[in-house]
């Protein structure tokens, strides 16, 4: 299958055809070889029900050294994520039987493995909903395989280097970090707030971390994106703002007018600890 040539190089094809035609497979990465771009050999997690881009992203991810599995419902995905036990997912959000948005909300609830939206709905809602659910990130239909690929590779990278160590680094073993009313065991992943635990997310725990070494600096949005999410990260912005908002609703009072979490227009972020 070929790929359609759009302005910034191959583009996956955005009409669907008719569901007859065989799945377009691939072999897996010669054994001892590092793929492109020396990202080691990863399983990918496919759920998607268009077959023009369940062909073309096969062929093409499979060439690029991944391996494929594949789900055409939502059903199939959560299945097949328990199976596989995928290194990443990419997820449609039109998924038939269970929807894209109730299965990232299954698979976050019991793994932090990376999913990513792929999706022909570009509006902000859509987007800020996937996010919400605890995807690391999303692309829309149409799109390039080399986009496609990039960003695949920065979030293996980021989670990668995230289970290697902490985003701070500098931090001793068994130091729990306090300011004012907030505590966080980086050791045992655990965040206290006035006293009570709270569960955060993998990227939200790892924001509140770097708010609480860093008190009452003003930190930029770049420094953040960067600390959290990596140099090489290549998403949208607005990513940051939704695990703002969201760690806003875990560790503030009133997180319609936050206190701890404070808004530097134009800037950034900065962390008043509060008493």
């Amino acid at each position: 299958m070929s790929w359609q040539e759009g302005p910034q190089g191959p583009t996956l094809p955005a009409e669907p055809r008719a569901n007859d035609e065989p799945l377009a497979g691939g072999q897996p990465h010669p054994e001892g070889q590092l793929p492109p771009g020396g990202q080691p050999f990863a399983t990918i997690l496919l759920a998607e029900d268009e077959e023009p881009f369940v062909d073309a992203l096969v062929v093409g991810l499979t060439r690029e050294g991944f391996e494929v599995a594949v789900a055409r419902d939502g059903q199939e995905a959560l299945q097949r994520f328990e199976e596989v036990e995928p290194d990443l997912v990419l997820l449609d959000l039109m998924l038939p039987k269970v929807s894209g948005i109730d299965v990232c909300r299954a698979i976050r609830s019991r793994s932090s493995v990376p999913v990513i939206i792929v999706t022909a709905r570009s509006t902000e809602l859509d987007t800020v909903v996937g996010l919400e659910v605890g995807a690391d990130d999303y692309v829309t239909k149409p799109f390039g395989l080399q986009e496609l690929v990039a960003r695949v590779r920065a979030v293996l990278r980021r989670t990668s280097r995230a289970t290697r160590r902490p985003p701070g680094g500098d931090v001793r073993p068994g130091e729990v970090l306090e300011a004012g009313v907030v505590r966080v065991d980086p050791t045992q992943r655990r965040v206290f707030v006035r006293g009570t635990e709270v569960r955060l997310r993998r990227k939200e725990f790892e924001l509140l971390r770097l708010f609480v070494e860093k008190p009452g600096r003003v930190l930029e949005r770049e420094v953040l994106i960067d600390h959290v999410w990596g140099a090489d990260y290549v998403g949208d912005t607005r990513t940051l703002d939704v695990h703002i908002k969201r760690l806003r609703a875990q560790v503030d009072q009133d997180p319609a007018s936050p206190s701890l979490i404070r808004t530097v227009r134009g800037v950034g972020y900065r962390f008043e600890p509060g008493s």
